[in-house]
């Protein structure tokens, strides 16, 4: 089976502190996983170790079409891998259009412009002209998924997206990451939220102690969301 992502045995840190230990994990095109744990179990170092802002110290990154010796962030965006960053990193100086002109920087082709990305944020619309940084917390969320949509990715890796959100938000955060996996976008979810990730997820691993552990079918269901808050609770 092709993937678009493949860490298999992958040892990673950052200098002496070593955080992941024989690490798994494929995504597949199109598929939408639910990277699931504890804080501090080593969520965000594999997003980290893909962009090279951990360390790799053994086993094997592929992105794409390419194995990364030592990773580094450009890399993964030629691939077509792009990351919604935790605390979602808008630049201060720039309006909300300018910030999404910069996820287009890249220069991959496809179906994500600034027109299709006010279709599916009209608030960024009316904001356009806004510096990004005076936005809602759930309108900097919107802005960080269009800016990363922008870069026409074959897989988004969401790092706890509805960190600090209301509800409200996150229902419509749901919403959108299911239109955009109906359009054949690849999603890993790291979540904290087991609801979002049973709404949103086909998939699940679960981490523990730098490894995942365990891995299988989501069901959105009331069973289905209880077996997930088992696994985090390792």
């Amino acid at each position: 089976m092709r993937t678009l992502l493949k860490l298999e045995r992958v040892n990673a840190g950052y200098g002496a502190a070593h955080i992941l230990h024989d690490l798994n994990l494929t995504v597949a095109p199109g598929e939408r996983v639910g990277l699931i744990g504890r804080n501090g179990v080593g969520k965000t170092t594999v997003v980290n170790t893909i962009l090279g802002l951990a360390g790799l110290k053994s086993g094997q990154v592929r992105v794409g079409d390419k194995t990364l010796a030592r990773p580094r962030t450009y890399q993964a965006a030629q691939q077509g891998v792009v990351v919604v960053p935790q605390g979602r990193r808008i630049i201060a100086n720039l309006t909300v259009e300018e910030n999404l002109q910069l996820g287009a920087a890249v220069g991959r082709k496809g179906p994500w412009t600034v027109p299709a990305i006010y279709q599916l944020f009209p608030i960024l619309q009316e904001r356009a002209h806004t510096p990004g940084t005076a936005l809602s917390g759930g309108q900097q969320q919107m802005l960080a998924v269009g800016r990363a949509l922008m870069a026409n990715p074959s897989l988004i890796l969401l790092d706890e997206p509805t960190e600090g959100l209301a509800p409200v938000i996150v229902d419509q955060l749901a919403d959108i990451f299911n239109q955009v996996a109906a359009q054949g976008t690849a999603l890993l979810l790291i979540e904290q939220n087991m609801s979002l990730v049973a709404r949103v997820a086909e998939r699940y691993c679960a981490m523990a102690k730098g490894s995942v552990v365990a891995q299988g079918r989501v069901e959105n269901s009331r069973e289905g969301l209880k077996d997930l808050e088992a696994h985090v609770m390792v």
